[in-house]
């Protein structure tokens, strides 16, 4: 016996504006629409819908609205329509529900719980139009103290560095996960503003090694992609343990991604589904970590840092100290809110905490056994806008990595459809007749505004807090208030509450 679930959304559409073009027909990956020869008329399949609005931005006669359809299910609040919805799913598939992007739940946005100091009277704030402010970041081990030589030049021997000129970065995205033309964008955005991107798990395709000079390159358990010419292009390498979108299990890119060009660039047969392991099967101590880490350095020439990425989990603090004394240069967490192509919609909403408790333990435990210049932090998960930045900056991070709010910047409507590989965005697809749909030229400015915008933002903040170097607000959580939190919570980031 098959039950069928109601329509997520309902497709409104006047006939009277509709010309029966078939724009809609055509724009939707998801067959919600349908041309009807024989009444010529257009017609729709709303159990298809996805919500992603496609359709109603490309009807020329805007005769399309979408919207929820408000379910008519006796309210229970425990058993909300969600939930019984998925339990309809499995009894029928027997399977593992899979979604995309990050999690949805309510947990609490502590971003939105923190506010920043600004200046009045005594500390003056600085005008960022008519004075200079500095946004550059340094990412890599800094030394506990600076020798010169008699001529002024260094003495001391400097551990590589990455410059960045906004202290935003684009966060892991594999090529099959989203397309070549996103991965294009990214890399050339990245270029123009002087910060980096990255790869994710997929291997680099041949045509973007130009950008090495602004890539970062991951070596994650299945090693997709990973050889020395992959790793001697890239300007950083980073150790992938786990994600925030599922941490603790493996990543699964559907066979049905795989196209030709995605196999050759991670080394697999095409059409095959790309399994990373749970584990990287050489590292189950911080020992072992320590020797891929000094393996990454030694196939590199010590020349690039190298960087470790972990989920954000509650021992974050005690994994990021031994991450710092195996010899990582950088270290990520990714938090609860964080991402994904695809995930079980059960690890994604219930495994990790959010990126803010995550960051806060961190910085304040490796600052505690004074190794907190051994490595930088970058933090990413929900990273919405400049003012979470500046939260994140002043929590103890030293940049950012953005993802949802990139795709979001190249038309992502967040339907949390990626796993099907359906994208109607032309984003998270290998189709090649969708991934036309993201144009790198257009892709690579709209990105390139949004670092520009948030640049400008953090340099209003900066200035209104009479500060005009980033580095004055790093880790700095005296300028930070937090409101409607509890004393714990309070504790756990180290800021006071609004008013004392």
């Amino acid at each position: 016996m098959k039950t069928y679930l109601p329509a997520k959304f309902l497709i409104e559409r006047d006939p009277e504006r509709c010309i029966r073009c078939q724009v809609c027909v055509n724009q939707c990956t998801f067959d919600s629409h349908y041309y009807d020869a024989e009444d010529d008329e257009v017609r729709s399949y709303e159990e298809s819908c996805v919500g992603c609005h496609r359709c109603v931005l490309f009807c020329p006669t805007k005769a399309l609205t979408i919207r929820s359809n408000p379910l008519d299910y006796r309210d229970n609040y425990n058993w909300r329509p969600e939930v019984i919805e998925d339990i309809i799913r499995q009894a029928e598939t027997g399977g593992v529900l899979l979604t995309g992007m990050g999690d949805d739940k309510g947990q609490r946005i502590y971003w939105d719980h923190l506010v920043l100091n600004a200046s009045q009277v005594t500390n003056p704030s600085i005008d960022p139009l008519r004075e200079p402010m500095e946004l550059t970041t340094y990412l890599g081990q800094k030394p506990e103290r600076v020798e010169l030589h008699a001529d002024l030049s260094l003495k001391t021997e400097l551990a590589p560095q990455v410059r960045l000129e906004v202290p935003v970065m684009f966060a892991a995205m594999s090529y099959g996960a989203v397309s070549l033309n996103v991965h294009e964008s990214l890399a050339r955005a990245a270029t123009e503003m002087g910060t980096l991107w990255n790869t994710g798990e997929g291997g680099l395709h041949p045509k973007l090694y130009k950008y090495g000079s602004n890539t970062i390159v991951q070596v994650a358990s299945g090693r997709f992609g990973v050889h020395p010419e992959y790793l001697d292009v890239a300007r950083v390498v980073e150790i992938k343990i786990g994600q925030g979108a599922k941490p603790g299990i493996g990543g699964h890119l559907p066979g049905e991604k795989v196209s030709l060009e995605v196999s050759m660039t991670r080394m697999i047969p095409q059409g095959t589904d790309a399994l990373s392991p749970a584990p990287q099967h050489d590292i189950y101590s911080i020992e072992d970590l320590a020797q891929l880490v000094w393996a990454l350095k030694e196939a590199t020439n010590y020349t690039k840092p190298v960087s470790v990425k972990i989920a954000a989990v509650h021992n974050s603090a005690a994994i990021a100290s031994g991450m710092v004394r195996a010899g990582a240069d950088i270290i990520v967490l990714d938090g609860l809110r964080g991402s994904t192509g695809a995930a079980p919609k059960i690890i994604r909403d219930n495994v990790g905490i959010p990126i803010e408790m995550a960051l806060a333990s961190v910085d304040s435990r490796l600052r505690q056994e004074g190794i907190r210049n051994q490595t930088s932090i970058v933090v990413s998960g929900g990273i919405r806008n400049s003012g979470d930045v500046a939260k994140a900056i002043a929590l103890g991070a030293d940049a950012v990595y953005i993802g949802t709010a990139a795709l979001i910047a190249l038309g992502c409507t967040v339907c949390q459809q990626c796993h099907t590989g359906k994208c109607a965005w032309g984003i998270c697809t290998t189709d090649l007749a969708l991934t036309r749909r993201v144009n790198p030229d257009i892709g690579a400015r709209r990105l390139a505004n949004l670092l520009r915008g948030w640049s400008l933002e953090l340099k209003d903040i900066l200035g209104g807090m009479g500060v005009n170097a980033l580095e004055s607000l790093r880790g700095n959580r005296f300028h930070l208030r937090g409101v409607g939190l509890t004393d714990t919570e309070l504790e756990i980031l180290g800021v006071r509450m609004a008013g004392s």
